[in-house]
C-alpha cells in the first residue's frame, strides 16, 4: 500500500495557465493580461502587491470553481476578473498543491503557501451571499520562488517534493 505522503504528491497530469491578471490600484480595476512578470520576493510587476513579501505575492483560482461559484450565486456564468485573481489554471488540482512549488512555463517557480479567502467586495461583485460563495473555492496564494515571464496557455506542473528515506539518504518522490 502506498504511503499518504507519496500519495499526496501525484498529480494525473499538467495544468495550464487560461487567465492572467494584475490590479496596479487597491480596489482598481483587474487589467486582464497576456504576460506578467513575477519577482522573486516582490509579486507581480504592476501589481499593487509588489514589494509586500511574503505568502500572497501571487493568487490563484481553479477555473473549474468558476461554475460552482456562480452556481451558488444564481448565476449563469463567472468571469476570472469578477473574483479578483492573478492566475487562472486549469486541469490542476490547486488545493491539493499546498505546500508544494508549481513550475509555470519553463523558468518561473512559486510555492503554494496556503488559501486565499473571499474579501468582503464579493457582496458588491456577486450579490448577497458572494463571500459565502466563494468560500472554499477562493483560491489559493503563493509565494514567487523564481521569477521570470509567464503567459497564457504555459504548462503548470508539480515540482515533486524531495523526501528523505529512513535510511537519511534524500530521493525525490517520481
Amino acid at each position: 500500500m502506498e504511503s499518504l505522503r507519496r500519495l499526496m504528491t501525484q498529480f494525473p497530469h499538467a495544468g495550464r495557465l487560461e487567465w492572467l491578471s494584475r490590479r496596479p490600484r487597491r480596489h482598481g480595476d483587474v487589467e486582464i493580461m497576456e504576460t506578467l512578470t513575477l519577482i522573486e520576493g516582490q509579486g507581480i510587476e504592476g501589481d499593487h502587491y509588489s514589494a509586500r513579501a511574503g505568502k500572497r505575492e501571487v493568487t490563484l483560482l481553479q477555473a473549474e470553481h468558476l461554475p460552482v461559484i456562480a452556481a451558488f450565486c444564481g448565476m449563469s456564468e463567472l468571469r476570472p476578473d469578477q473574483l479578483r485573481r492573478n492566475l487562472l489554471v486549469s486541469g490542476l488540482n490547486l488545493l491539493a498543491c499546498r505546500q508544494q512549488r508549481l513550475t509555470i512555463g519553463d523558468d518561473v517557480i512559486i510555492e503554494i503557501t496556503g488559501p486565499c479567502a473571499p474579501c468582503s467586495r464579493m457582496e458588491q461583485i456577486l450579490g448577497p451571499g458572494g463571500y459565502n460563495a466563494l468560500r472554499g473555492h477562493g483560491g489559493m496564494t503563493a509565494r514567487i520562488v523564481r521569477g521570470g515571464i509567464i503567459h497564457r496557455g504555459d504548462r503548470v506542473t508539480v515540482i515533486p517534493a524531495v523526501t528523505e528515506s529512513a535510511q537519511g539518504q534524500l530521493f525525490q518522490t517520481p
